[in-house]
């Protein structure tokens, strides 16, 4: 399974995130529209993630969702029939939750900025620093969150999945 290093919060100005990505230096990638369909499963979390021009893609993932920063494992495999896979998850599975965003990407070092419109929750931002557990990567999340103004109480504990159930709070949860 792959890893990264995971952090997410709330986003009062996207306007202003945008700005900081770029005075940090990060390049960015485009807007990727993207609709999460999650599955129950025993434990982790499956999703199918579907994006117009680009190809679906089957995401397992497992992580801790209690602490702020938060290393996750993961695997995603590519998926060419979308919708057949989603009837037969549905049908095998359930689904728990869909969660639709409008995302901008842009890449710093080996880390992904993600500043996300979320449909139903509002304005994010995440990164995601890719790679093996390290101190490296513990250095970049840190230049992060200097750059972003990241502070405790904005830090979202969970997924999106999660806050639209009504199971993740910002801050001291």
């Amino acid at each position: 399974m792959a890893t990264n290093l995971e952090l997410k919060a709330r986003l009062s100005s996207p306007p202003e995130g945008h700005v900081r990505a770029r005075l940090l230096g990060a390049v960015h990638q485009g807007l990727l529209v993207q609709r999460d369909t999650y599955f129950h499963v025993p434990e982790g979390r499956l999703k199918l993630r579907e994006s117009p021009g680009h190809e679906a893609e089957l995401i397992y993932y497992q992580r801790e969702e209690s602490s702020p920063e938060r290393w996750s494992h993961y695997r995603r495999e590519p998926v060419t029939n979308p919708e057949g896979l989603r009837g037969l998850l549905e049908e095998a599975l359930g689904v728990s939750v869909v969660v639709e965003k409008r995302r901008e990407l842009y890449i710093f070092r080996n880390a992904r900025i993600h500043i996300d419109e979320v449909s139903g929750l509002g304005a994010f931002i995440e990164f995601e620093v890719m790679g093996e557990e390290s101190a490296d990567s513990h250095e970049t999340m840190g230049v992060l969150k200097r750059a972003f103004q990241i502070g405790e109480g904005e830090i979202i504990r969970g997924s999106y999945s999660d806050m639209i159930q009504g199971k993740t709070i910002a801050g001291d949860s």
